[in-house]
């Protein structure tokens, strides 16, 4: 998020005043915070940096000028540095959590023009969104899922499709009502385990 200023810049202000780690040879980080005062604000603001300087590239070229690359993020927070350096890149995780409300679970547009319906309509859209993020996570605590790759999260789509909307017959039989499902069903015994899980 750089202005007017280039990453050279920013590499001699980070060599007077910002800490330097060696992450490999070759590779420089400098990670720093200072203040910044202009007449247009009311109070100076934070500037965190983490300027990265490359002399040698990671299969071992040498190169004749250095990369210089730099980070700059101006906030208010007090954390230190690298924990700044860390939110800011995990903006782009909340962004698909924004964007998972939105699209797959269609409220991207609220129906009312009343402003107490649409709470009312967010507010049971948050509940089965947490609802339904709970039983993504709880079908991954145990390798009975039938998926081809290891994932750490399931998006929302994807848990709809394989366990809401897994095929069944509601049965009624000797004053009892059941959930029937096929015999060769893939995703019946993590649905099973999920629903032995959240009804105890």
């Amino acid at each position: 998020n750089l202005r007017r200023e280039s990453p050279e810049e920013w590499l001699v202000i980070a060599k007077q005043d910002g800490m330097c780690c060696e992450e490999r040879d070759g590779k420089r980080v400098y990670l720093g915070a200072m203040s910044w005062n202009d007449k247009k604000l009311i109070r100076p603001i934070r500037g965190v940096y983490r300027v990265t300087e490359r002399t040698i590239e990671a299969d071992g070229q040498i190169l004749l000028t250095p990369i210089v690359e730099a980070e700059v993020y101006w906030t208010t927070l007090s954390c230190a540095p690298s924990q700044i350096v860390n939110l800011y890149r995990d903006h782009a995780t909340s962004e698909q959590f924004h964007s998972e409300l939105k699209t797959d679970l269609n409220l991207e547009r609220l129906p009312s023009g009343k402003f107490a319906t649409n709470d009312l309509v967010l507010c049971a859209g948050l509940f089965a969104y947490n609802l339904l993020l709970a039983i993504g996570q709880i079908s991954l605590q145990a390798p009975d899922a039938p998926v081809k790759t290891k994932v750490t999260r399931r998006r929302v789509r994807t848990v709809i499709e394989n366990l809401i909307w897994l095929a069944s017959r509601l049965v009624q039989h000797a004053r009892e009502t059941k959930l029937r499902f096929g015999r060769h069903s893939p995703w019946f015994p993590t649905f099973r385990r999920i629903y032995m899980a959240l009804s105890g």
